[in-house]
Protein backbone atom coordinates (compact mmCIF):
# COMPACT_ATOMS: atom_id res chain seq x y z
CA UNK A 1 0.00 0.00 0.00
CA UNK A 2 2.08 3.94 4.92
CA UNK A 3 1.42 2.16 -1.18
CA UNK A 4 1.23 1.54 -0.06
CA UNK A 5 0.03 3.81 0.35
CA UNK A 6 2.11 2.34 1.03
CA UNK A 7 2.43 2.29 -0.54
CA UNK A 8 2.79 4.58 2.71
CA UNK A 9 3.11 4.79 5.51
CA UNK A 10 0.05 5.34 6.98
CA UNK A 11 -0.50 6.69 4.58
CA UNK A 12 2.25 4.62 4.43
CA UNK A 13 2.98 4.20 0.25
CA UNK A 14 1.22 0.70 -1.92
CA UNK A 15 2.97 -2.65 -3.10
CA UNK A 16 3.46 -3.51 -6.88
CA UNK A 17 3.14 -7.04 -8.50
CA UNK A 18 6.62 -9.18 -9.23
CA UNK A 19 7.63 -10.33 -12.11
CA UNK A 20 5.38 -11.30 -15.16
CA UNK A 21 4.26 -15.08 -14.85
CA UNK A 22 6.09 -16.75 -17.66
CA UNK A 23 3.77 -17.46 -20.93
CA UNK A 24 1.82 -20.70 -21.21
CA UNK A 25 0.36 -22.69 -23.60
CA UNK A 26 -3.46 -21.91 -24.30
CA UNK A 27 -6.20 -24.19 -22.79
CA UNK A 28 -8.83 -23.87 -20.45
CA UNK A 29 -7.55 -23.12 -16.73
CA UNK A 30 -8.19 -27.03 -14.69
CA UNK A 31 -9.01 -26.75 -10.62
CA UNK A 32 -5.69 -26.52 -8.57
CA UNK A 33 -4.40 -24.92 -11.46
CA UNK A 34 -1.55 -22.49 -10.28
CA UNK A 35 -1.31 -18.62 -10.81
CA UNK A 36 2.15 -19.24 -13.39
CA UNK A 37 -0.33 -21.01 -15.21
CA UNK A 38 -2.44 -18.34 -16.47
CA UNK A 39 -1.94 -15.85 -19.28
CA UNK A 40 0.97 -13.58 -18.95
CA UNK A 41 -0.86 -10.11 -19.73
CA UNK A 42 -3.67 -9.90 -17.44
CA UNK A 43 -5.84 -6.91 -18.87
CA UNK A 44 -5.67 -3.48 -17.88
CA UNK A 45 -8.95 -3.24 -16.09
CA UNK A 46 -8.15 -6.17 -14.06
CA UNK A 47 -5.07 -4.41 -12.29
CA UNK A 48 -6.78 -1.43 -11.64
CA UNK A 49 -9.87 -3.45 -10.04
CA UNK A 50 -7.83 -5.73 -7.77
CA UNK A 51 -5.51 -2.57 -7.06
CA UNK A 52 -8.56 -0.31 -6.07
CA UNK A 53 -9.59 -3.27 -4.20
CA UNK A 54 -6.87 -4.11 -2.42
CA UNK A 55 -5.84 -0.14 -1.15
CA UNK A 56 -8.91 0.38 -0.12
CA UNK A 57 -8.71 -3.19 2.06
CA UNK A 58 -5.06 -2.01 3.03
CA UNK A 59 -6.16 1.36 4.47
CA UNK A 60 -9.67 0.12 5.99
CA UNK A 61 -8.25 -2.78 8.25
CA UNK A 62 -5.68 -1.46 9.93
CA UNK A 63 -6.57 1.57 10.04
CA UNK A 64 -7.35 2.43 14.04
CA UNK A 65 -3.57 1.08 14.25
CA UNK A 66 -2.31 3.94 12.20
CA UNK A 67 -4.66 6.51 14.17
CA UNK A 68 -2.32 5.57 17.25
CA UNK A 69 0.80 5.58 15.00
CA UNK A 70 -0.19 9.32 13.88
CA UNK A 71 -0.52 10.05 17.47
CA UNK A 72 2.56 7.98 18.49
CA UNK A 73 4.60 10.52 16.13
CA UNK A 74 3.69 13.69 17.71
CA UNK A 75 6.68 14.93 18.79
CA UNK A 76 5.01 17.46 21.69
CA UNK A 77 2.15 15.32 22.68
CA UNK A 78 -0.47 16.60 24.96
CA UNK A 79 -0.15 15.31 28.31
CA UNK A 80 -3.44 13.13 28.08
CA UNK A 81 -2.40 11.52 24.43
CA UNK A 82 0.97 10.04 25.72
CA UNK A 83 0.83 6.67 25.23
CA UNK A 84 3.51 3.55 26.17
CA UNK A 85 1.69 0.92 23.74
CA UNK A 86 -0.41 0.35 20.45
CA UNK A 87 -2.71 -1.69 22.97
CA UNK A 88 -3.35 1.33 25.45
CA UNK A 89 -3.31 3.61 23.42
CA UNK A 90 -6.35 2.00 21.58
CA UNK A 91 -7.84 1.28 25.02
CA UNK A 92 -7.22 4.83 25.87
CA UNK A 93 -8.89 6.62 23.15
CA UNK A 94 -11.97 4.29 23.10
CA UNK A 95 -12.32 4.57 26.69
CA UNK A 96 -12.37 8.64 26.67
CA UNK A 97 -12.90 10.03 23.55
CA UNK A 98 -15.41 7.01 22.02
CA UNK A 99 -15.54 3.72 20.84
CA UNK A 100 -15.72 5.27 16.79
CA UNK A 101 -12.64 7.80 17.76
CA UNK A 102 -9.72 5.54 16.35
CA UNK A 103 -12.04 5.61 12.39
CA UNK A 104 -12.07 9.31 12.60
CA UNK A 105 -10.91 10.36 8.63
CA UNK A 106 -11.32 6.37 7.65
CA UNK A 107 -14.15 8.03 4.71
CA UNK A 108 -11.54 10.19 3.22
CA UNK A 109 -8.85 7.71 3.36
CA UNK A 110 -11.10 4.95 1.62
CA UNK A 111 -12.18 7.53 -1.33
CA UNK A 112 -8.08 8.53 -1.74
CA UNK A 113 -7.03 4.80 -1.69
CA UNK A 114 -9.30 3.35 -3.87
CA UNK A 115 -8.09 5.77 -7.09
CA UNK A 116 -4.76 6.04 -6.20
CA UNK A 117 -3.93 1.91 -5.89
CA UNK A 118 -5.66 1.34 -9.58
CA UNK A 119 -3.94 3.72 -10.98
CA UNK A 120 -0.73 2.83 -9.58
CA UNK A 121 -0.58 -0.89 -10.54
CA UNK A 122 -2.54 0.52 -14.20
CA UNK A 123 0.86 2.80 -14.39
CA UNK A 124 3.12 0.19 -13.53
CA UNK A 125 1.83 -3.04 -15.28
CA UNK A 126 1.85 -0.56 -18.44
CA UNK A 127 5.20 0.69 -18.13
CA UNK A 128 6.78 -1.85 -16.88
CA UNK A 129 5.20 -4.48 -19.83
CA UNK A 130 6.59 -0.90 -22.53
CA UNK A 131 10.29 -0.67 -20.79
CA UNK A 132 10.89 -4.22 -20.65
CA UNK A 133 9.54 -4.91 -24.12
CA UNK A 134 12.35 -2.14 -24.88
CA UNK A 135 15.01 -3.16 -22.62
CA UNK A 136 15.12 -7.13 -23.16
CA UNK A 137 12.69 -7.88 -25.87
CA UNK A 138 9.69 -9.39 -23.51
CA UNK A 139 12.19 -10.31 -20.91
CA UNK A 140 11.89 -8.64 -16.99
CA UNK A 141 14.07 -6.04 -16.71
CA UNK A 142 15.02 -4.88 -12.99
CA UNK A 143 15.76 -1.58 -14.85
CA UNK A 144 12.17 -1.29 -16.02
CA UNK A 145 10.22 -2.70 -13.30
CA UNK A 146 12.40 0.37 -11.07
CA UNK A 147 11.71 2.82 -13.51
CA UNK A 148 7.80 1.53 -13.97
CA UNK A 149 7.67 1.60 -9.73
CA UNK A 150 8.98 5.15 -9.47
CA UNK A 151 6.55 6.63 -11.73
CA UNK A 152 3.62 4.77 -10.53
CA UNK A 153 4.73 5.99 -6.68
CA UNK A 154 4.39 9.70 -8.98
CA UNK A 155 0.72 9.17 -9.31
CA UNK A 156 0.04 7.37 -6.40
CA UNK A 157 1.16 9.77 -4.24
CA UNK A 158 -0.22 13.13 -6.37
CA UNK A 159 -3.52 11.23 -5.46
CA UNK A 160 -2.78 10.32 -1.95
CA UNK A 161 -1.38 13.30 -0.68
CA UNK A 162 -4.18 15.25 -0.01
CA UNK A 163 -5.75 12.56 1.95
CA UNK A 164 -2.81 11.73 3.92
CA UNK A 165 -2.98 15.78 5.30
CA UNK A 166 -6.35 15.81 5.94
CA UNK A 167 -6.32 12.02 7.43
CA UNK A 168 -3.90 12.92 9.92
CA UNK A 169 -5.55 16.36 10.86
CA UNK A 170 -8.46 14.38 11.87
CA UNK A 171 -6.50 12.01 13.87
CA UNK A 172 -4.91 13.87 15.71
CA UNK A 173 -5.98 14.75 19.82
CA UNK A 174 -8.45 17.46 19.82
CA UNK A 175 -8.59 18.01 16.25
CA UNK A 176 -10.48 21.21 15.57
CA UNK A 177 -12.03 19.50 12.44
CA UNK A 178 -15.66 18.68 12.85
CA UNK A 179 -15.77 16.83 9.86
CA UNK A 180 -13.35 15.68 6.41
CA UNK A 181 -15.31 18.30 4.48
CA UNK A 182 -14.76 21.15 7.40
CA UNK A 183 -10.92 20.09 7.24
CA UNK A 184 -11.06 20.47 4.15
CA UNK A 185 -12.19 24.08 3.61
CA UNK A 186 -10.34 25.37 6.54
CA UNK A 187 -6.99 24.40 5.75
CA UNK A 188 -7.52 25.65 2.27
CA UNK A 189 -9.14 28.71 3.39
CA UNK A 190 -5.91 29.37 6.26
CA UNK A 191 -3.14 27.85 4.09
CA UNK A 192 -3.99 27.55 1.26
CA UNK A 193 -4.15 24.82 -1.64
CA UNK A 194 -0.32 24.06 -1.52
CA UNK A 195 -0.34 22.78 2.30
CA UNK A 196 -2.14 19.53 0.43
CA UNK A 197 1.23 18.81 -0.80
CA UNK A 198 3.35 20.23 1.86
CA UNK A 199 4.78 17.10 2.71
CA UNK A 200 4.60 15.40 -1.24
CA UNK A 201 8.36 15.70 -1.65
CA UNK A 202 9.28 13.92 1.48
CA UNK A 203 6.57 11.53 0.68
CA UNK A 204 8.26 10.65 -2.50
CA UNK A 205 11.26 10.28 -0.33
CA UNK A 206 10.15 7.66 2.27
CA UNK A 207 8.17 6.11 -0.61
CA UNK A 208 11.00 5.45 -2.97
CA UNK A 209 13.29 3.59 -0.72
CA UNK A 210 10.15 2.31 1.09
CA UNK A 211 9.14 0.64 -2.60
CA UNK A 212 12.89 -0.68 -3.23
CA UNK A 213 12.78 -2.38 0.35
CA UNK A 214 9.83 -3.91 0.02
CA UNK A 215 10.19 -5.34 -3.54
CA UNK A 216 13.67 -6.72 -2.46
CA UNK A 217 12.89 -8.45 0.74
CA UNK A 218 9.02 -9.82 -1.00
CA UNK A 219 11.30 -11.09 -4.10
CA UNK A 220 13.28 -13.12 -1.68
CA UNK A 221 10.98 -14.35 1.17
CA UNK A 222 9.26 -15.70 -2.34
CA UNK A 223 12.34 -17.57 -3.94
CA UNK A 224 12.82 -19.02 -0.46
CA UNK A 225 9.22 -19.83 0.62
CA UNK A 226 7.59 -20.39 -2.80
CA UNK A 227 10.34 -20.44 -5.25
CA UNK A 228 7.86 -21.83 -8.37
CA UNK A 229 5.86 -18.67 -8.08
CA UNK A 230 2.49 -20.20 -7.60
CA UNK A 231 -0.51 -18.97 -6.64
CA UNK A 232 0.00 -19.37 -3.03
CA UNK A 233 -2.09 -17.11 -0.39
CA UNK A 234 0.33 -18.51 2.60
CA UNK A 235 3.45 -17.41 0.75
CA UNK A 236 1.88 -13.92 -0.03
CA UNK A 237 0.73 -13.27 3.64
CA UNK A 238 4.26 -14.09 4.84
CA UNK A 239 6.28 -12.84 2.59
CA UNK A 240 3.82 -9.01 2.41
CA UNK A 241 4.09 -8.95 6.05
CA UNK A 242 7.83 -9.37 6.00
CA UNK A 243 8.70 -7.08 3.55
CA UNK A 244 6.54 -4.71 5.39
CA UNK A 245 7.81 -4.85 8.59
CA UNK A 246 11.43 -4.28 7.01
CA UNK A 247 10.81 -1.58 5.09
CA UNK A 248 8.40 0.16 7.46
CA UNK A 249 11.17 0.55 10.17
CA UNK A 250 13.71 1.50 7.59
CA UNK A 251 12.11 4.36 6.70
CA UNK A 252 10.56 5.40 10.14
CA UNK A 253 12.40 8.92 10.47
CA UNK A 254 10.90 9.63 7.16
CA UNK A 255 7.25 9.07 7.94
CA UNK A 256 7.62 10.93 11.45
CA UNK A 257 8.92 14.16 9.21
CA UNK A 258 6.03 13.98 7.35
CA UNK A 259 3.69 13.58 9.84
CA UNK A 260 5.19 16.52 10.91
CA UNK A 261 5.05 18.67 8.07
CA UNK A 262 1.23 17.07 7.05
CA UNK A 263 -0.04 17.49 11.24
CA UNK A 264 2.23 21.13 11.84
CA UNK A 265 2.18 20.95 15.37
CA UNK A 266 1.89 24.14 16.81
CA UNK A 267 3.07 23.31 20.47
CA UNK A 268 5.97 21.28 18.89
CA UNK A 269 6.44 24.62 16.25
CA UNK A 270 6.32 27.11 18.78
CA UNK A 271 8.77 25.22 21.67
CA UNK A 272 11.64 25.80 19.04
CA UNK A 273 10.28 29.63 17.74
CA UNK A 274 9.03 28.49 14.08
CA UNK A 275 6.24 30.82 13.53
CA UNK A 276 3.91 29.84 10.20
CA UNK A 277 3.65 26.61 8.71
CA UNK A 278 6.82 24.41 8.74
CA UNK A 279 7.43 23.43 4.93
CA UNK A 280 10.52 21.55 3.18
CA UNK A 281 11.97 18.05 3.77
CA UNK A 282 15.60 19.39 5.54
CA UNK A 283 13.24 21.44 7.39
CA UNK A 284 11.54 18.73 9.14
CA UNK A 285 14.65 16.76 9.72
CA UNK A 286 16.21 20.27 11.62
CA UNK A 287 13.10 20.42 13.61
CA UNK A 288 12.80 16.51 14.46
CA UNK A 289 16.22 16.66 15.59
CA UNK A 290 15.40 19.50 17.94
CA UNK A 291 12.70 18.26 19.44
CA UNK A 292 13.74 15.02 20.13
CA UNK A 293 17.44 14.20 19.00
CA UNK A 294 18.17 10.92 17.21
CA UNK A 295 15.16 8.70 19.12
CA UNK A 296 13.04 11.46 17.45
CA UNK A 297 13.19 9.46 14.43
CA UNK A 298 12.10 6.61 15.43
CA UNK A 299 8.61 7.78 17.46
CA UNK A 300 6.23 5.58 16.81
CA UNK A 301 7.63 2.93 15.22
CA UNK A 302 6.18 0.47 17.00
CA UNK A 303 3.01 1.34 15.53
CA UNK A 304 3.95 1.24 12.26
CA UNK A 305 5.42 -1.62 12.45
CA UNK A 306 2.62 -3.55 13.57
CA UNK A 307 0.60 -1.21 11.04
CA UNK A 308 2.72 -1.77 7.70
CA UNK A 309 2.78 -6.21 8.47
CA UNK A 310 -0.67 -6.76 8.12
CA UNK A 311 -1.62 -3.65 5.85
CA UNK A 312 1.17 -5.38 3.87
CA UNK A 313 0.08 -8.62 3.97
CA UNK A 314 -3.29 -7.74 3.17
CA UNK A 315 -2.44 -5.79 -0.09
CA UNK A 316 -0.25 -8.34 -1.43
CA UNK A 317 -3.10 -11.17 -0.71
CA UNK A 318 -5.88 -9.20 -2.09
CA UNK A 319 -4.29 -7.78 -5.44
CA UNK A 320 -2.72 -11.18 -5.64
CA UNK A 321 -6.31 -13.05 -5.22
CA UNK A 322 -7.87 -10.66 -7.45
CA UNK A 323 -5.57 -11.08 -10.31
CA UNK A 324 -5.83 -14.44 -10.11
CA UNK A 325 -9.67 -14.71 -9.84
CA UNK A 326 -10.48 -12.11 -12.55
CA UNK A 327 -7.91 -13.47 -15.33
CA UNK A 328 -8.80 -17.26 -15.00
CA UNK A 329 -12.67 -15.81 -15.28
CA UNK A 330 -11.84 -13.85 -18.26
CA UNK A 331 -10.06 -17.11 -19.49
CA UNK A 332 -13.03 -19.80 -18.62
CA UNK A 333 -15.39 -17.72 -20.21
CA UNK A 334 -13.25 -17.17 -23.77
CA UNK A 335 -12.58 -21.26 -23.60
CA UNK A 336 -16.19 -21.49 -22.82
CA UNK A 337 -17.56 -20.49 -26.34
Amino acid sequence: MELSCAVGGSAAAPPGPGPPPPAAAPGPPMDGEDYESLPSGASLGTHMMAGAVAGIMEHTVMYPVDSVKTRMQSLQPDPKAQYRSVYEALKKIVLTEGFWRPLRGINVTMLGAGPAHAMYFACYEKMKKTLSDTIQHGGNSHLANGIAGSVATLLHDAVMNPAEVVKQRMQMFNSPYKSVLACVRTVQKTEGFGAFYRSYTTQLTMNIPFQAIHFITYEFMQEQINPRREYNPRSHIVSGAVAGAVAAAATTPLDVCKTLLNTQENMALSSVNISGHLSGMANAFRTVYQLGGVAGYFKGVQARVIYQMPSTAIAWSVYEFFKYFLTKHKLEKRTSF
